[in-house]
């Protein structure tokens, strides 16, 4: 849902294509998801470098000083290029070796929340491809063609459950369910992937209050209190936290205040919970996509335009005449890229949450963005405001 620019209570606003029945295919989602999309078998490259890049610093360091000692005690000649190449090969070859175990999937249960949403649907269908037992909780299940679906188009493992994480009652209801249901010899939850977001998008003082307190219920303190009844279950099974966050939740800008604040706050509290649970054996991961990666829009452009219309109506009579109309649609105007990126490709993203539930050992963070992200995000936080202005502004 997305605040003052909500999506429709059922999903209606995602492009529902046509319903396949036979008795060789399953039936197409009415998300618009069609056939899961198939994570590529490279690595993401992003990640890949975040883990080598301080190693074959300490590397380079390693060389130029050993090289310069043996060149003091006139032990040999070797020069610190050449020690450099031969650590950097030996580094990057146990890197990628360690990098990429995996775990057995076999009898581990996995839950998340938020499968109302593109990503949490498509993430559920995966898992459950791969051989997970998925505890897939949905805001509204009750006559939800879209729970009814992915029930179908999933295996016996799959249990789809009630899980509004701004409910106290209903995390309570889904974690004695899921005891009840774990698989036979599982000690407890292999992962929970916390992917059900409100997006509350608009200038801050336009954004009624009633949306940022949900908002700020669904993000943060809905995924704070999951944490809290799960931990026992991770504990059990030393499984993973997974909190999916945004891969530019950093970069201020006007529309997206409560957006960048809230995220920004997730993942330090995933920061937090790092240290608190390591000991614990529980490793905990941020997974920050793109925003054009994630495929973010639940909106078409006759909604943007409505919901717009339904701010404007209800900003005071002041804060009106202070921004005036054509400032507010020129802000309002500035969503429309929410309204591009429907039918994304969620490859990516799907191999970075798949990554961080199967890897023996995740990457702390995984942030598959585009090259263009990548490049927006490297300039806001090396270089001086200035600069990133002259760009982006």
């Amino acid at each position: 849902m997305s605040g003052p620019f909500k999506r429709r209570p059922s999903l209606k606003t995602l492009p529902a294509g046509p319903i396949i029945k036979s008795a060789s295919l399953r039936r197409r989602s009415s998300l618009g998801i069609g056939q899961i999309p198939t994570p590529p078998q490279q690595e993401l490259p992003w990640d890949v470098v975040d883990r080598c890049f301080m190693p074959i610093v300490y590397c380079q360091a390693a060389a130029f000083i050993l090289s310069t000692v043996f060149n003091f005690l006139d032990i040999s000649q070797v020069s610190a290029l050449t020690l450099f190449i031969l650590f950097a090969i030996i580094t990057i070859a146990l890197i990628l070796f360690y990098h990429n175990i995996k775990i057995s999937v076999v009898g581990k249960a996995v839950l998340i929340t938020g499968c109302d949403s593109r990503m949490g649907y498509a993430l559920a269908r995966y898992l459950d491809e791969l051989g997970f037992t998925v505890f897939a909780g949905f805001q509204n299940v009750e006559d939800n063609q879209y729970a009814d679906d992915l029930k179908e188009e999933s295996s016996g493992r799959l249990h789809v459950l009630q899980l509004d994480v701004s409910s106290e009652t209903q995390i309570l209801a889904a974690s004695l369910y899921i005891v009840e249901h774990l698989p036979d010899d599982a000690p407890g939850l292999w992962a929970v992937i916390h992917a059900a977001n409100y997006f509350a998008m608009g200038e801050i003082e336009w954004i009624p209050y009633d949306a940022v307190k949900k908002a700020t219920e669904v993000n943060l303190v809905g995924a704070t209190r999951v944490t809290q009844v799960m931990a026992p279950l991770l504990r059990r099974a030393k499984g993973r936290l997974v909190f999916l966050s945004s891969g530019l939740c950093r970069i201020t800008s006007p529309v997206r205040g409560l957006h960048c604040a809230l995220f920004a706050a997730v993942e330090a509290q995933a920061m937090c919970l790092r240290q608190e649970m390591r000991s614990r054996g529980v490793d905990v991961v941020v997974v920050a996509p793109g925003e054009f990666t994630a495929c973010a829009s639940w909106l078409t452009e006759e909604d943007l335009l409505e919901e717009a219309k339904e701010m404007w109506a209800r900003l005071g009579r002041e804060a009106r005449k202070e921004y005036g109309e054509q400032y507010f649609e020129t802000a309002v105007r500035s969503l429309e890229k929410y309204c591009k990126v429907q039918d994304g490709d969620l490859a990516a993203v799907l191999k970075a949450l798949s990554d961080s539930i199967t890897r023996t050992f995740p990457l702390e963070k995984y942030t598959p963005v585009t090259k263009k992200e990548k490049l927006q995000a490297f300039i806001s936080d090396h270089l001086p405001r200035p600069v990133y202005d002259v760009f982006y502004s």
